[in-house]
């Protein structure tokens, strides 16, 4: 896919106050630990996650997302009626039915001819968004268009750590099962919000330049998460280093078409902002990739994987801190659980 018309108007996130530490977390599974004979400070050690955020108890996603949509309003300078279609791309929702997304619209105050919907695919459901968006900026029927997604996290880190509490499972087994809930204890909360925008209403942006895509649908069974039969909160399994792996896997072949499909050359890329998984995967992606891991701008550490808003937060981070500058090439990397992996290519 490429984009001649698309510019990125805005990018903005909204963050929780409230941190939790990774041995906070480990201090809570104490009888666990115990049982296991092991050490707080493994989580850490093993993802390079030091904190993750939560958002208040009752702030819905929808809240959050609108409160990132705000941010991107004010950043871009773009009128609300001039918003042409609204996308929630969190995995987290306020409930099943009707979109996440009908909130957020009604709290951001935008016209009544845009389109809203939700569209959830793991951790990519705002690049996914972008690129729906983007094509509608792409064939002029609509002048600019908001991607949003509120995540929250703690309903999933607290019913992980009950789960595993209320585990009788042997020693083997309870070891198993800490397996398959690691990835569920470095999820954090946040929120991100990205506008685009025709270029003929924002020439001065930055330039949304193309996307490629592919999938490796026969690792679904990898990371899977759901609601409890009991009704309780959310529960998710997942085998991390066969995850790791064929995540990477799947990362290099799209790398190779991104690559040509852009027209780019690894050394023309000045910045790269991946999904925010945690140290191994960042490790294993860059030489793999053979990427300069100095080009990467990473969150992990401070805010833990935020799913969908993870990769767009750390993207409005950078340049909030000026580590992406006017001219700049920059590429987008994400993977999401199915598999799926998406990467973006844009020119600052």
């Amino acid at each position: 896919m490429r984009f001649e018309h698309v510019k990125i108007a805005a990018v903005a996130h909204a963050l929780p106050e409230e941190r939790v530490r990774s041995d906070e977390l480990e201090e809570r599974l104490a009888p666990l630990y115990e049982r296991l004979k092991l050490r707080v400070g493994r989580l850490e050690l093993m993802s390079g996650i030091q904190e993750r955020r939560f958002w208040p108890r009752g702030l819905r996603p929808s809240g959050a997302a609108a409160r990132a949509g705000e941010l991107a309003l004010a950043k871009s300078g773009v009128a609300r009626e001039r918003i042409g279609c609204l996308v929630h791309g969190a995995v987290s929702r306020d409930f099943l039915e009707p979109s996440t997304a009908s909130v957020v619209h009604a709290k951001l105050g935008l016209a009544p001819h845009c389109q809203v919907f939700d569209l959830s695919n793991a951790c990519l459901g705002v690049l996914n968004g972008m690129v729906v968006v983007a094509g509608m900026l792409e064939r002029g029927e609509i002048e600019a268009g908001l991607v949003v997604s509120g995540e929250d996290g703690r309903g999933l880190v607290e019913e992980t750590i009950a789960t595993l509490l209320a585990s009788t499972s042997a020693e083997r087994a309870l070891r198993d099962e800490l397996k398959q809930a690691f990835a569920s204890l470095t999820i954090g909360s946040g929120a991100c919000a990205v506008l685009l925008a025709r270029a003929t209403s924002a020439d001065d942006r930055p330039r949304l330049v193309g996307a490629t895509v592919e999938a490796a649908t026969q690792h679904v069974e990898l990371c899977q998460g759901d609601r409890d039969t009991a009704g309780a909160g959310p529960t998710m399994s997942t085998d991390s280093e066969a995850l790791l792996v064929a995540g990477v896997e799947l990362a290099q072949r799209t790398f190779a078409r991104f690559l040509i499909e852009l027209g780019w050359e690894r050394s023309q890329i000045e910045r790269v902002v991946t999904h925010q998984v945690g140290a191994a995967h960042r490790r294993l992606l860059f030489e793999r990739l053979e990427l300069d891991v100095a080009r990467d701008f990473s969150t992990f550490a401070s805010l833990g994987n935020t799913g969908s808003a993870a990769l767009p937060t750390a993207l409005s981070l950078a340049l909030e801190v000026g580590a992406i500058r006017a001219g700049n090439r920059v590429a987008l990397l994400g993977i999401g659980s199915g598999l799926h992996c998406l990467m973006l290519g844009a020119e600052w």
